[in-house]
């Protein structure tokens, strides 16, 4: 049975439209790597473009095909019989770390650690304006705002966390992570500092660049821990990051890369091959149990319109995870589908509830759940997969259920993740910028840079990833529901200061009007 199997990205290859620059190699390895290191691990500079310095030409042209659910054209040439692959021991690192303080800053989203975290963090969410967009002229009203739906959305959110032990664990492991791969870093002769920095919950991006400062770290690798890039993770993660350099001196200076994303490494993918048979095992018989890989969504608007590279990123790791597995002769049918969609919008199809429905209906039994977009045990593994779709599971006729753990401190992935950085170092040496004039925007380079720009000019057309107001089943529907919302907002905000009463007072939000 392979009813489940996703199309190979290899016969794609030849018709893609993008073109790259390729870096030289970075170890004997992988010159004989059978595709180009496109986003991974190619290290890109925050500040390649203008660098006097640079290795890639100013002239580069970069372009993205666009996807959408009935084409299957890659957005990178990438050939699934390769892996990217790694030799540190060919690397001369020594010339790069003498007399230089290595840092690593690990990207992440971030959680509550307690119940009372639940409404402040929610709030930091909702404050973000690439999460909730509104209009230029109302923009004034985006903490407000934030404030109002974390209140409103608080009670049921704590439900979720109190259900997995009244917190996030990711905190926790992600700092487990960093001191694990601080080991690795110098086990291989780099002796490098690692630092975590959350988006919206401590210790903050901002917290961790402060540190990084007074620690006097001068060589910068930015590694997000999200395997695959999407302007709504590792993008919005980056932008941040560009503010708090743009204007910041020893930031500028400082020389600094940044790995976009890493699905296609060896140790990602054998650790996840590694994972996924073990829990096999443990069904009475394996071959009939259909592995169910479940990604988290985004919303359909960012790849056909901004190019975003997620989706296809997302097809090429598994077909790459499946072959590893058909290499140790486990060919079992299997699926991919996307999770934690919000609001009316239409997001990365197909959806995780009805795709494990559907295959209740179809009389599949066995199901193994791999959480292929995670790296850490958080909310959307161990209160949305293990609790709402293991039951959702087992009430569509699926009676044996499995989850494939989160990779955690595997330490096949810990000791990747610590070549990559060694890899990437090279770049942070070749692309510093020393000179105060190119002081200009901050973003990533190449795909990436190109990426994010063309999403910021569609960012009045996109929709958020969270929606606010969730009722309406029509274009037409949502956009008089959306007028109706905002009306609604504008009469609270008049009656506020007409009264001087209301909740915007009750939080001290518009004082000037007791």
């Amino acid at each position: 049975m392979r009813s489940g199997r996703i199309q190979s990205s290899a016969s794609c290859s030849a018709s893609s439209s993008s073109t790259f620059p390729h870096p030289p190699c970075l170890s004997s390895a992988s010159r004989h790597c059978k595709f180009p290191r496109l986003l991974s691990p190619r290290a890109l500079s925050l500040s390649q473009r203008v660098s006097r310095n640079c290795l890639v030409p100013e002239t580069s042209q970069f372009s993205f095909s666009k996807q959408s659910s009935t084409n299957k054209k890659r957005l990178f040439p990438v050939n699934v019989g390769a892996l990217v692959t790694s030799n540190t021991e060919a690397i001369s690192t020594g010339p790069l770390v003498a007399e230089e303080k290595i840092g690593v800053l690990l990207l992440n989203l971030g959680g509550p650690e307690t119940l009372d975290d639940v409404q402040p963090f929610l709030f930091n969410l909702f404050a973000d304006p690439d999460i909730i967009r509104l209009p230029r002229l109302f923009r004034f009203l985006q903490k407000p705002l934030a404030q109002f739906i974390s209140v409103l959305r608080a009670p049921k959110s704590k439900e979720g966390y109190a259900s997995i032990g009244g917190g996030s664990p990711l905190r926790r492991i992600t700092d487990d992570q960093a001191e694990e791969l601080r080991k690795s870093l110098w086990a291989k002769d780099v002796p490098a500092k690692v630092y975590v920095g959350m988006r919206y919950w401590h210790p903050f991006t901002e917290e961790a660049i402060e540190q990084i400062k007074k620690d006097g770290i001068t060589k910068l690798v930015v590694l997000p821990l999200y395997p695959q890039f999407s302007i709504s993770t590792s993008g919005s993660s980056l932008r941040l990051l560009e503010s708090i350099f743009r204007d910041d001196e020893y930031l500028v200076n400082m020389q600094h890369t940044v790995i976009p994303s890493w699905y296609q490494r060896e140790g990602y993918i054998k650790s996840m091959a590694n994972l996924i048979e073990k829990e096999l095992q443990k069904f009475d018989r394996p071959e009939k149990v259909v592995i169910f890989f479940s990604a988290h969504g985004v919303p359909l608007a960012y790849v056909e319109e901004a190019g975003d590279p997620y989706k296809a990123e997302m097809e090429e790791c598994v077909d790459l995870i499946i072959e590893e597995l058909e290499k140790r002769k486990i060919t079992n049918a299997y699926t991919l589908a996307y999770q934690s969609r919000v609001g009316p919008v239409e997001w990365l199809k197909p959806y995780t509830d009805d795709t494990i429905v559907d295959l209740g209906r179809k009389g599949v039994k066995g199901l193994l759940a791999v959480p292929i977009s995670f790296v850490s045990e958080h909310i959307e593994t161990l209160e949305e997969i293990d609790v709402e779709y293991k039951e959702l599971a087992l009430e569509s006729g699926i009676q044996n259920w499995g989850r494939v753990p989160a990779l955690g401190c595997e330490p096949m992935f810990i000791s990747d993740l610590a070549d990559a950085v060694i890899e990437s170092l090279p770049y942070v040496g070749a692309m510093a910028v020393s000179n105060l004039e190119a002081r200009q925007s901050l973003v990533p380079l190449g795909s990436v840079e190109e990426l994010l720009a063309t999403y910021d000019s569609q960012r009045r057309e996109l929709p958020a990833p969270v929606t606010v107001w969730e009722w309406g089943w029509t274009k037409s529907a949502e956009t008089w529901n959306g007028r109706a919302a905002m009306l609604a907002v504008l009469v609270l905000l008049l009656l506020e200061v007409t009264t001087g009463e209301g909740f915007l007072h009750q939080w001290g939000i518009l004082p000037l009007f007791h």
